[in-house]
């Protein structure tokens, strides 16, 4: 997410020629005068007469906050591509994008959706709780018979704010009706999807992580539990367009694979840090493992996939990944409403390998594949639509499997042709990728 910019397009050279006094002054007045001494105010009064000059002067009315709120981006977005300064109203876009929350019932139903039927709750949902099952046919809302709503209205209705909640009267796949209350809350999207076996005779298990969040690493554990009660020996990780998230995350589902040595290791201005493996956190050591990553795989997603390379317990499947490699830290400024976010320090593998591409001019990615297997721009959509769809997790999965055993339906997200899962399975099974079945 990179600033846009749109004034800039508007105002005259000579505003944009005093955004770096704006700049120095401006951070001086969030964060005080911690760099001049007490008696040296010359930044602050620099910043005071551009600021003066370029409202009294500038093409059209800018308020203080506005030339305040840009000289602080440009501040920031000069140190590097990652650091950011953002204002009050993008502070509040920010946090519900990296939170991944939205206001509703936390129920996925079958297209179209206005049609109402269920096909299944998220888990931990308030529709989970409050008894919302797989199937379920929605047929009155507070009241209201279902053929009253259209998408938008349907979808309105199913995050009403109201305290006490929503009446939803539905018919389950046995034909019983019942009559259901559920609050609306804030929703965490699963990050953790598309759980299930690939491949039933060599016991090969699929899941994909599609962003590290502080639930990643419960709900990572509950989909492994679910894949090896039926019967996983060995594991496909999907990391492709995981663009990353929290460190922590990544590192602990690192450590169940890797019983001792070093996961990752941040390196800046002060004293490393190092995160280590855990012998006791290591239940899945030894079980085989192929990951697959591409250039979208970023950040903490590499973390992962260049501990498990380089501890020798996974090969990666796909194509080069990205290359962001920085530490960030983050504060927020209360009394402004804003937050900046600046680089500290670089992550480097166990190998000593720095991830992040910007800091070597002659290289233009993150981690190598030990298996190189390009996709089709026609085969990139729809794997990259696939991923980024919702799944059924393990608490409900049987039941949904077993609803289109009965009906005959297609209610499971197929996956799409994909090269690389094909490559990966290959591996896993002993053959060469591409041998058409051929073992080694």
């Amino acid at each position: 997410m990179r600033a846009q910019g749109m004034r800039g397009q508007v105002r005259t050279e000579s505003a944009l020629t005093f955004l770096c006094g704006l700049l120095a002054g401006a951070l001086i007045l969030l964060i005080g005068r911690e760099l001049w001494p007490p008696a040296d105010d010359s930044g602050l009064q620099h910043f005071a007469e551009v600021r003066d000059f370029a409202r009294e002067a500038f093409v059209r009315e800018v308020s203080d906050q506005e030339l305040l709120d840009d000289a602080l981006k440009g501040m920031l977005a000069g140190l590097d591509p990652y650091s950011r300064y953002y204002d009050a109203s993008q502070t509040q876009d920010l946090m519900r994008r990296t939170e991944g929350r939205y206001r509703g019932i936390g129920a996925v139903f079958r297209s179209p959706v206005e049609e109402g039927q269920v096909l299944y709750p998220l888990p931990g949902s308030p529709a989970f709780h409050a008894g919302l099952k797989v199937g379920d046919q929605v047929l009155q809302l507070d009241g209201r018979n279902l053929e009253e709503f259209d998408a938008t209205s349907f979808r309105a209705a199913l995050g009403n704010p109201d305290p006490e909640g929503i009446l939803i009267q539905v018919r389950g796949l046995d034909g019983t009706e019942r009559q259901l209350s559920i609050t609306p809350g804030s929703i965490i999207d699963p990050s953790i999807r598309h759980a299930r076996m690939l491949d039933l005779e060599r016991h090969i298990g699929y899941l994909a992580i599609t962003r590290f969040s502080a639930e990643t690493n419960d709900e990572f554990d509950r989909a492994v539990e679910f894949l090896t009660e039926r019967g996983m020996t060995s594991l496909v990780l999907d990391l492709r367009y995981n663009l990353g998230g929290t460190l922590s995350s990544a590192v602990e589902i690192a450590r169940r694979f890797v019983p001792e040595g070093v996961i990752v290791s941040t390196e800046g201005r002060g004293e490393p840090v190092v995160y280590e493996a855990d012998p006791e956190g290591a239940d899945l050591e030894g079980l085989p493992l192929a990951i697959l990553v591409n250039a979208s795989t970023a950040s903490a997603s590499e973390v992962l996939a260049g501990a498990l390379q380089d501890h020798r317990v996974a090969a990666l499947v796909g194509e080069a990944t990205f290359g962001k490699g920085m530490v960030q830290a983050i504060r927020t400024f209360n009394e402004a409403g804003g937050r900046a976010k600046v680089t500290t320090s670089y992550y480097y593998s166990p190998t000593h390998r720095n991830f992040e591409r910007s800091a070597d001019p002659n290289r233009e990615y993150g981690l190598l594949p030990d298996l190189a297997v390009p996709l089709l721009a026609e085969e990139r959509a729809p794997v990259q639509g696939f991923l980024q769809s919702y799944s059924p997790g393990p608490d409900v999965l049987p039941a949904l499997e077993a609803w289109a055993a009965d009906s005959g339906q297609d209610l499971i997200p197929p996956m799409p042709m994909d090269p690389q899962l094909s490559s990966a399975l290959d591996l896993l099974n002993g053959r060469h990728p591409g041998s058409n079945g051929q073992d080694k």
